[in-house]
């Protein structure tokens, strides 16, 4: 797997999770940002994706619920290369009875190189940025294998 990258398109892959505690929170940010998520191809966990589909009337791939294996099938197609972006507005102060299944979905979202969004700041910077409407190589992280960048800066 040595050098493995992805090739992004223009049009991404992302995935909207959200706890019980920051829904409405994600839901706010998803209106404001409604006309650039309608140009991507949108993948969201139970609840929170019938929020979005609803109340945005934004064409959502609705999952499981997190605590019913959500969390796992979107951690499953991000090792497949089919999610791009991951925004999960998560909840560190509410303990989660599915806490195992969270930090295993940020676990590999790390591990393969997507860009996460725990928070409305950071979903901004993410959405806001020149590469999110352009295509992109992701390279995968050295831990999978992967060779840093070229252009990386050396600690030696």
């Amino acid at each position: 797997m040595p050098n493995e990258s992805h090739a992004l398109a223009a049009r991404k892959r992302l995935a909207l999770v959200a706890h019980d505690n920051e829904k409405r929170n994600l839901l706010a940010w998803c209106a404001a940002n409604r006309d650039e998520l309608a140009r991507h191809e949108l993948y969201a966990t139970g609840n929170t994706g019938q929020l979005i589909a609803r109340e945005l009337e934004l064409d959502v791939h609705l999952l499981r619920s997190g605590p019913l294996g959500g969390d796992q099938q979107i951690g499953s197609r991000i090792v497949e290369g089919g999610i791009d972006l991951l925004f999960f507005f998560w909840d560190p102060l509410e303990p989660q009875p599915h806490d195992p299944d969270v930090r295993a979905l940020l676990r590999i979202a790390v591990v393969w190189n997507v860009p996460i969004a725990c928070n409305r700041s950071t979903a901004d910077f993410l959405i806001t940025s020149r590469l999110f409407g352009e295509p992109y190589l992701r390279r995968v992280a050295p831990a999978l294998g992967g060779q840093p960048d070229e252009d990386a800066v050396s600690l030696a």
